[in-house]
């Protein structure tokens, strides 16, 4: 290649992106432990979405109910910007969060997570 001839662009360094996706929020607005199993709310299909927008990719993988920590995996972004990503699809009333579990928790409810836990882990 002669000196004078132009170079392609250099993709942008990928820490930009995450700023970018969360418009510089690091907290979600609402409270999200990373084990808080999170679905879609029955309006959760955004038809206006584009098909690789990260919002619309967590809509999709939460028909099954993931956990916020198995959504930040399954997408390969961090998890500071995921939870903020569904903490605003949950205020925007696309997602629900379920609650995790409390000191009563039941000895079948502990099992539970620990199988969602397992089977998050094993996706990875």
């Amino acid at each position: 290649m002669d000196s004078w001839e132009p170079r392609e662009p250099q993709p942008e360094a990928s820490l930009v992106r995450p700023y970018v996706l969360t418009a510089g929020r690091t907290s979600p607005r609402v409270d999200l432990p990373l084990e808080a199993p999170v679905e879609t709310v029955d309006a959760g299909t955004d038809t206006h979405r584009q098909v690789n927008d990260v919002s619309a990719r967590i809509l999709r993988l939460a028909t099954d109910g993931p956990s916020v920590a198995e959504i930040a995996a399954r997408l390969s972004i961090p998890l500071g910007v995921a939870r903020v990503l569904i903490g605003d699809l949950v205020v925007q009333g696309y997602l629900r969060v379920h609650a995790t579990l409390s000191d009563t928790a039941t000895t079948d409810e502990r099992r539970e997570l620990i199988g969602r836990t397992l089977r998050g882990l094993r996706a990875l």
